[in-house]
């Protein structure tokens, strides 16, 4: 039969005290933290799963930073097709103007050149729209501008690179294109619509007849609202993706807090039943080691 002394009882109170101490603290650490684990040794397998939904949030907060970043190129890209389709439309009225050689003279035919060089100009202008300094419609070029002007050599040279597209990673294996290929919308150096409408102008100056232009304005024009169409489709794949993207969020931050943060109506009834029990053990203690003989001829 083992010999109880009184220091193994004080030894044994001191222990268990020091215990119900200890759990009452976590549970006041657990609540002013909200956070269910507070060091991994807590849940092994817990902090494992928090630290894989952290990275997933990460991972979603730069699909979304990425989403923001596309929209504002096709936004820019979508607002110089527009403009560039009412140019085109003002330029084609012109022309057809123009066209009327028999009820028109030569002093309003050189009034229409004079307004088909500031279509140009404009079309130009929008042609060469940026985002961030950089041009929407040259791919991944850092000139600056996606078209020369029209006294360069050559003129209205196209600055992208054929396949070199900006893309923007907006989930896990999805890519959405966030750029316009210019040469394609408007096409490049003489065969360009630009070029185009500098002849136009030239032929009303000359006195020669432009109908023969007026086909290949409305294709020029089809072009850009072709396009206009395309640009259209990927700011869909940007919408819809922002959506998916927002319901992920959602999600993940479900699946964190599932993991990682308290009941904190439990934690606080925890406390309670803690601090009672500890205050029990306080009482029980005193009593039960009362001071001895012993401890007076110490």
């Amino acid at each position: 039969m083992d010999r109880v002394t009184n220091q193994t009882m004080a030894a044994t109170a001191q222990r268990n005290l020091q215990a119900s101490l200890q759990q009452m603290a976590r549970l006041q650490e657990q609540g002013s933290s909200q956070k269910r684990i507070l060091t991994p040794s807590d849940d092994p397998r817990g902090t494992a799963d928090v630290i894989a939904v952290r990275s997933q949030q990460r991972a979603a907060e730069q699909h979304g930073r990425n989403i923001d970043n596309g929209t504002g190129w096709l936004t820019t890209v979508d607002s110089a097709l527009g403009n560039a389709t009412d140019i085109l439309q003002s330029a084609l009225q012109r022309t057809l103007q123009g066209a009327n050689d028999g009820a028109l003279g030569q002093e309003a035919k050189n009034a229409l050149a004079i307004e088909i060089d500031g279509l140009r100009d404009a079309l130009l202008k929008e042609a060469n729209a940026t985002y961030l300094g950089r041009s929407v419609f040259a791919g991944s070029s850092d000139a600056g501008r996606a078209f020369s002007d029209a006294g360069a050599e050559p003129p209205y040279a196209w600055t992208g690179t054929p396949g070199r597209t900006v893309d923007r990673k907006v989930a896990e294996g999805v890519t959405v294109r966030v750029d316009a290929d210019g040469a394609a919308a408007f096409g490049e150096g003489e065969a360009s619509v630009f070029a185009l409408l500098d002849g136009i102008a030239a032929d009303l100056r000359a006195g020669t007849p432009v109908s023969g232009r007026i086909d290949a304005v409305r294709d020029a024009l089809d072009g850009v609202i072709a396009a206009h169409a395309t640009v259209g489709a990927q700011h869909g794949q940007l919408q819809r993706a922002e959506s998916v993207l927002k319901t992920t969020e959602v999600d993940l931050e479900a699946q964190r807090s599932k993991a990682e943060d308290i009941d904190l109506a439990k934690v606080i009834l925890d406390l309670n039943v803690q601090s009672t029990v500890y205050q029990a053990a306080l009482n029980v203690t005193a009593r039960v080691l009362q001071p001895s003989l012993m401890d007076f001829l110490r």
